[in-house]
Formats: structure tokens, C-alpha cells, sequence
């Protein structure tokens, strides 16, 4: 991992009234130019932990360390959540627009980020004319277009086919080697986890925790033969392991 942390939870607790402890104690460190997956079980607090790292909600107790600044760090959720009377470019345009850059300047920037995920040509399609591939990589688009230092993503993926979600984690990676950021990246498929990360965190059951983590020795960005790879397959098979473990010493602490 990287030295230099980016963000960071220490002993973050989060507590919620009638549902009582939904995550935690959880620790966690983002490294710069880092790429962790979070995974575990429905429930366990992955979704949690990113919003408290994206400032969107705050701990029941411990500390969040985060970049503070307008646009040093960006989300995309499953849902892709554009604007459906913006245009594509000018939901991309949007958070340069709220940070004070002229809209001629910031639509520019938008148009090129919009042709570095593939949607060249796309500028004027509303929202509802993109295929939900399309649409998410607008929301790509529109998260990278401040250059965040950390970006995070809340199972982007999880809606499309097989075929466009190992398009867009290609996309991820090849947008990645470009500006560098931190990701976090929330999945429940193991595979997607070993492919894009060089760090997988595994969480228990809720309130999640931190059950372990593995280390993917394999350079970033991968290529697709990757998947193939005995490195692949076995880093795949430990983790699937190391979930069941969590599961079950949660089922036997829960007797």
C-alpha cells in the first residue's frame, strides 16, 4: 500500500436508531493512487463505510479522514443519478459549473471527458436516450471531470450485463492509469474484486468489521487476460474462502 493515506476510517462506529450497530468498529486506510475493494455480505456495511468517506453521513463515533475539498473526492452509485433535463455534457459539466468555471470552459472540459469513456458524439443525449452502459459511463465521466484525488464507487456495475461490466472496469482502469486516483470500490462479485483491485478488504456480517484482507500480486492496469491467469484464479478461490470464513465465525459466535 501506498504510504501516503488519502482517506482513512479509524474505529468508525455507526449506529442507527431502531436498527441498531449497522458498522464497526471498522478500520480503514486509502493509500494515494491505491485501488481497495470492499466486499461481504448484503448488509454488512460496505455502502456504510463509503458514504462516510464520501461525507454524505457521519460516524456514531470515531474519525473520518477525508479530502475536504470541493471535488478532491467523487461517488458514483449504482444508479447512475443524472439530471434527466441536463444534456449529457451538462451533467458532466455540473460539478465544474457549482465550483465556479465558466460554463463555456466547463462545458469543454466535459465534452473531453466525456470522449475519454467513449461517449464522443453522445454531448446533447438526455439522460433517457443512454443505455444504462452509456449512462454510466457518463457518470464516469462526470465524477473524473474535477480530477478527484479519491473516487469512490458504490457497485457501479451491479445493474448492467456481464458484458458491459467488464467493458466499464476496463474503462475504470484505463481512466485510472490516466489521473492516478484513490478508489474504493464496493462489490459483492469476487471476481470483480480480484480484477480491479490491488487491495481487497472482506467485511463480516453486520455490523461489519474487518475479517481480513488480501493482497493481489498482479500489476494495475490489468490487461483481460488477467481473468485467465493462475494468479486470477487462485487470488478468486482465497477470497471466496476467506468469505466463507467470515460467515461462518459469525454463525458461531451468533449461536
Amino acid at each position: 500500500m501506498a504510504e501516503a493515506a488519502v482517506a482513512a476510517l479509524e474505529a468508525v462506529e455507526v449506529d442507527y436508531p431502531g436498527r441498531g450497530r449497522a458498522l464497526g468498529p471498522f478500520d480503514f486506510r486509502l493509500g494515494r493512487g491505491e485501488i481497495v475493494a470492499l466486499v461481504g455480505p448484503s448488509g454488512c456495511g460496505k455502502s456504510t463505510a463509503l458514504r462516510l468517506l464520501a461525507g454524505l453521513e457521519a460516524p456514531t463515533r470515531g474519525v473520518v479522514r477525508r479530502a475536504a475539498k470541493r471535488g478532491d473526492t467523487s461517488v458514483v452509485f449504482q444508479s447512475p443519478t443524472l439530471a434527466p433535463w441536463l444534456s449529457a455534457v451538462g451533467n458532466v459539466a455540473l460539478p465544474l459549473e457549482l465550483d465556479g468555471i465558466d460554463r463555456r470552459t466547463a462545458r469543454a472540459q466535459a465534452a473531453q471527458a466525456l470522449a475519454r469513456v467513449g461517449l464522443a458524439g453522445a454531448e446533447k443525449a438526455r439522460p433517457v436516450q443512454l443505455s444504462g452502459g452509456m449512462a454510466m459511463r457518463a457518470s464516469l465521466a462526470r465524477a473524473l471531470v474535477t480530477e478527484p484525488e479519491v473516487l469512490l464507487l458504490d457497485e457501479p456495475f451491479a445493474a448492467l450485463d456481464e458484458i458491459t461490466r467488464r467493458a466499464l472496469a476496463d474503462d475504470v482502469l484505463a481512466l485510472w492509469a490516466v489521473q492516478k486516483p484513490g478508489i474504493v470500490f464496493v462489490t459483492h462479485n469476487v471476481e470483480e474484486a480480484v480484477y480491479m483491485a490491488s487491495r481487497v478488504v472482506v467485511m463480516t456480517p453486520g455490523p461489519g468489521r474487518s475479517a481480513g484482507e488480501l493482497v493481489v500480486d498482479a500489476p494495475s492496469p490489468r490487461a483481460p487476460a488477467f481473468r485467465t491467469s493462475a494468479v486470477f484464479r487462485d487470488a478468486a478461490e482465497q477470497l471466496s474462502d476467506m468469505l466463507a470464513a467470515a460467515m461462518q465465525a459469525a454463525r458461531a459466535s451468533a449461536a
